[in-house]
């Protein structure tokens, strides 16, 4: 019998194959009493050793594959095995309670999954994903079990998981694997960022998928909408074909748009830029047709790297960056480490609510070494492009201020030590707080630009954790609340002669990119893969228009009416 069941949308596409159920069989770990310490110590070190080999190779295969950013995601995994007080644990098991190695290093490995679980957080609920993919290399390594080999597939399938870990995400060859659907995982998890990468659908967060779905049954996946139909019938398999060959059509006809001007349909101009986290990702915003970076993510060189990077390092990365761009604008923003984004080398006390906790320009300001080494980096890239500095979660004039000040310290001492630095950097800052936005008029007085960060914003505005089940229908980017503390902002900026940017998910959002128009948005910055569909539906829309819908949406009190309105007025993709 057919059924409808819903998930995550993760990673956008079609897929139609049958049904690959993945249940992984658990490896047997018996507890067991050992006489030879020494030996058992040299059993787990030898596995340790293989691990971190193996995951060398896969980490080489995603940096030719992915690129460098999408590869750290197994350094972080080879970390895991380097943390020495993570082994110092296993070692201490087998040396004091005498115990095997693959139950000792199965039981601290579990305490670490369960406390992470505990925390209720997207972030850290991920990152025991990722603790258990590497300890399962471990015991596969210490029991002589090969360890699961996607590769072996050699049929059209969709892969159904409870779960996918990176190491298995690296390993779907598209040729067969048409697509994954996982019970657990959110938009965020690294199998979801690495599907995105590899442009294979994904559904993710189907829960009880395993009572939902049997091993060979037909499966249409749709990574667009997070839908996924079991059995479906002979009419709507059909349906899927016609809408799977659309998809695959829009895709190649969305090309000839790589080299044009982002221009309504009344001739108003806008930029249509890239968010990135790495230089690698430059030939994808060039591929796509970016007409700038509207956010390079800096902190992405921090993560996951042994020791903090140097000047010297930095520098080269965006330098880099600035040159490929050839003289289009780059928004670098300064490091936001924190929130759902840990750098385990500072070593940082754990926080009941990171989100909201000591983050981004909060950090920098306290570490001033640490973002003094970063700036003296941006500003000695400055003059091989067009550069500009963006401080993140600004919520005071003071903090602003600072900053300010730090930079202008550093400029300063580089042009008196002989540096050469650009004279048009422009400064600006990231519009994420409720302060900061209700105080704009005053911010944009100070700054040469804003770039509105809605993923922040939004939930701050509703309190409403977006990762929460619970609470997830009060993430609402068209809520009349959000649309008038976004226009507000953005005639703030105007009134002061500022432009406006905007680097949160809503900037590539099919409904919502009519009222931004309306408000006057000047740079909307997504996805490299986003900008071609949105360049399209811009030129589609009148500015005019736009702007005429904004009055009467703006008195509006319900997001459902929101909705409504812009469907019906404006032809929406379903893309």
């Amino acid at each position: 019998m057919s059924m409808k069941i819903e998930g995550i949308a993760a990673s956008k596409g079609i897929a139609i194959a049958r049904a690959y159920l993945l249940e992984n069989s658990e490896l047997m770990i018996k507890k067991r009493k050992i006489k030879d310490i020494d030996a058992e110590i040299n059993i787990l070190e030898k596995a340790l050793e293989k691990t971190i080999s193996d995951l060398e190779e896969i980490k080489n295969k995603a940096n030719r594959e992915l690129g460098e950013d999408k590869s750290r995601i197994f350094l972080a995994h080879q970390l895991v095995l380097k943390d020495p007080e993570f082994i110092k644990m296993v070692k201490d098991k087998i040396k004091k309670e005498h115990l095997n190695a693959e139950f000792a290093i199965n039981e601290v490995a579990t305490g670490f999954i369960k406390e992470f679980e505990k925390m209720k957080d997207h972030y850290f609920i991920e990152r025991a994903t990722d603790i258990y993919d590497v300890t399962k290399r471990v015991l596969s390594n210490i029991l002589g079990r090969d360890y699961l080999d996607l590769r072996t597939i050699s049929g059209e399938v969709i892969i159904v998981a409870k779960d996918l870990t990176p190491s298995e995400t690296i390993q779907l060859d598209k040729k067969y694997i048409k697509g994954f659907v996982t019970d657990l995982g959110g938009i965020t998890s690294h199998s979801s960022i690495l599907a995105r990468s590899m442009e294979i659908p994904a559904v993710v967060g189907v829960k009880d998928v395993f009572k939902k779905v049997t091993n060979n049954a037909l499966l249409i996946l749709d990574g667009n909408t997070g839908e996924v139909i079991v059995n479906p019938s002979t009419d709507v398999i059909r349906e899927y074909q016609i809408k799977q060959k659309k998809y695959e059509q829009h895709k190649v006809m969305l090309r000839r748009l790589i080299d044009k001007p982002t221009i309504t349909r009344d001739k108003h101009v806008v930029k249509l830029v890239a968010n990135i986290s790495s230089p690698d990702e430059v030939r994808d915003v060039i591929a796509n047709g970016g007409e700038g970076i509207g956010l390079y993510r800096s902190e992405f060189l921090f993560l996951g790297a042994e020791k903090l990077p140097t000047e010297e390092e930095q520098f080269m990365a965006y330098k880099s960056v600035l040159q490929q761009m050839r003289g289009k604008p780059v928004v670098v923003r300064t490091l936001d480490i924190g929130g759902d984004k840990e750098l385990s080398i500072l070593n940082l006390p754990k926080e009941l609510n990171p989100f909201l906790g000591f983050r981004a320009i909060r950090l920098t300001l306290d570490k001033q070494d640490i973002f003094r080494v970063h700036l003296r980096a941006l500003l000695r890239a400055s003059s091989y492009g067009n550069l500009k500095i963006m401080f993140p979660m600004i919520a005071t004039l003071n903090e602003l201020r600072q900053a300010k000040q730090i930079l202008i310290e550093e400029k300063n001492k580089l042009v008196e030590e002989g540096g050469e630095v650009s004279d048009t950097i422009e400064v600006g800052m990231m519009i994420e707080i409720p302060s900061a936005a209700i105080l704009a008029d005053q911010f944009a007085k100070e700054v040469d630009f804003f770039s509105i960060g809605t993923n922040d914003l939004i939930q701050f505005m509703m309190a409403a954790d977006r990762m929460n089940d619970k609470v997830s229908y009060l993430y609402q980017p068209y809520n009349p609340a959000i649309l008038r503390l976004l226009d507000m902002v953005i005639k703030a900026a105007h009134k002061e002669g500022k432009w406006v940017g905007m680097c949160g998910e809503m900037a590539k959002d099919p409904i919502a990119i009519p009222l931004l128009l309306g408000m006057g948005l000047d740079d909307f910055s997504m996805s490299p893969s986003s900008i071609l569909s949105v360049r399209e539906q811009l030129a589609t829309l009148s500015k005019a228009e736009a702007a005429k819908i904004l009055d009467k949406v703006l008195s509006m009190a319900t997001t459902d009416e929101v909705i409504k309105l812009v469907k019906d007025r404006f032809r929406i993709l379903d893309y």
